[in-house]
């Protein structure tokens, strides 16, 4: 397997090569096959990218038709025809079934522009200039993005430049199960002399993927609308890794019944792992000037129409969402299963997540780094997260077929009891 010029000529900087070795040609679904010929379950989907799977066949005859008719390919913000099939499909599969009312904007092309524009939106709508984020959050790492994104390896690599404009808070359950986080929130906000400048936002993430895939209670995120409701503060849900279906319904934000001021969505969001991120705000909120915030690459209408194929093929009914939520029990008993052996012998671990978005934490990056290593060894691609690396993650394509579902968590169940026996 020639890997020789990828390793001399690409940046120190690349990961996931280092966890996987090999030189991957050809994928389909949740198998990935390598130079060699051997394949692979993907359990990895490029972090959330692939929800549809590899070459997804419905989608990607929608590209191959777009593209043999010389359509426009790149348009700035032109209108075009690919996005207002897009957005046709957006307002009538999503948003309308859902009863939500919102303007979009398209920043660019990664959930990190996403995020840049929905946290300066705030500031320019409600003159302020600070925003709330979460312990362990990650929301890019651009410098504004940087600056809500806990993890220090990213917040170090700025050369000592400071990232500011965000204040911490600790997310639900960072402080242990008996405490409610939300309750130091709204002391800070009615103490005027308890240091936290109001905010104009609080971005948060239902499901810290990043960070450990840690979800937060619907209790708990129905008490921070509100808390934002009473201090006129904007509730920004980041659904760029825990949307597009990831937890079971299309917007994470559904399982509690909020409604956001504010969403971000990218990664899955185009349906076949096309660079494509949007900006939801509720329509009083759109308070940019033209060119205000800008972008080459704003109007793929490539992006358009496979986003606008993944919606219809998958989002007319609630049929594949169930199909998520069942696959997630899957998942879920299976990792409890795993976790409870691990206890066993003696490694305090424990199953977390919601829908088909799942981990297990395993206490310290090298014991999960040498589950995942034997895992890649016996076939099987999945990563860690989490501020040590210490939760094996899944994130499989939400349309993974059963029988590679189970065999992915056999090989995963099979894999810790090789790496920790």
């Amino acid at each position: 397997m020639q890997t020789q010029i990828l390793e001399r000529m690409e940046s120190d900087v690349r990961t996931y090569s280092r966890s996987f070795p090999v030189v991957f040609t050809k994928a389909k679904n949740a198998r990935l096959t390598d130079e060699d010929g051997r394949q692979y379950i993907d359990f990895l989907a490029g972090a959330g990218t692939l929800n549809y799977g590899h070459n997804n066949p419905e989608i990607k005859q929608a590209l191959l038709e777009y593209l043999a008719e010389d359509n426009i390919i790149h348009g700035l913000d032109f209108f075009t025809a690919a996005k207002r099939r897009y957005l046709e499909a957006l307002e009538e599969i999503i948003l309308k079934p859902r009863g939500l009312d919102y303007k979009v904007q398209f920043p660019g092309p990664t959930g990190t522009n996403a995020v840049e524009a929905a946290i300066r939106l705030a500031r320019n709508a409600k003159g302020r200039h600070n925003i709330v984020t979460f312990t362990n959050g990650f929301h890019g790492v651009t410098m504004g993005a940087l600056a809500t994104t806990g993890n220090r390896k990213f917040r170090e690599a700025t050369g000592g430049v400071p990232t500011v404009g965000g204040s911490f808070l600790p997310y639900d359950g960072y402080l242990g199960d008996g405490t409610n986080t939300l309750d130091y929130f709204e002391k800070l906000l009615s103490d005027k002399s308890g240091g936290l400048d109001v905010p104009a936002g609080v971005i948060v993430e239902t499901v810290q993927g990043e960070g450990g895939i840690n979800a937060c209670g619907t209790e708990w995120l129905k008490r921070l609308e509100q808390i934002c409701r009473a201090h006129d503060i904007l509730l920004i849900v980041d659904d760029i890794q825990a949307g597009c279906g990831r937890t079971g319904k299309f917007f994470s934000f559904e399982h509690a019944g909020v409604v956001p001021d504010i969403v971000t969505n990218s990664k899955s969001l185009s349906g076949l792992g096309l660079p494509f991120s949007q900006v939801l705000m509720r329509p009083e909120l759109d308070v940019w000037k033209p060119g205000q915030y800008n972008g080459t690459f704003r109007g793929f209408a490539l992006a358009f129409t496979t986003a606008a194929a993944a919606l219809e093929t998958f989002w007319r009914d609630d049929s594949f969402a169930k199909e998520v939520q069942r696959k997630g029990e899957i998942v879920a008993e299976r990792f409890q299963r795993i976790a409870t052996w691990i206890g066993e012998q003696g490694i305090e671990a424990s199953e977390r997540g919601r829908g088909l978005m799942r981990g297990i934490d395993v206490g310290t990056g090298e014991i999960a780094d040498k589950i995942t290593h034997k895992a890649f060894e016996n076939g099987l691609v999945i990563e860690t997260s989490g501020q040590d690396g210490e939760v094996v993650k899944c994130l499989c394509p939400l349309t993974i077929p059963e029988e590679d579902l189970r065999e992915g968590l056999d090989i995963l169940e099979r894999s810790a009891k090789d790496a920790l026996s």
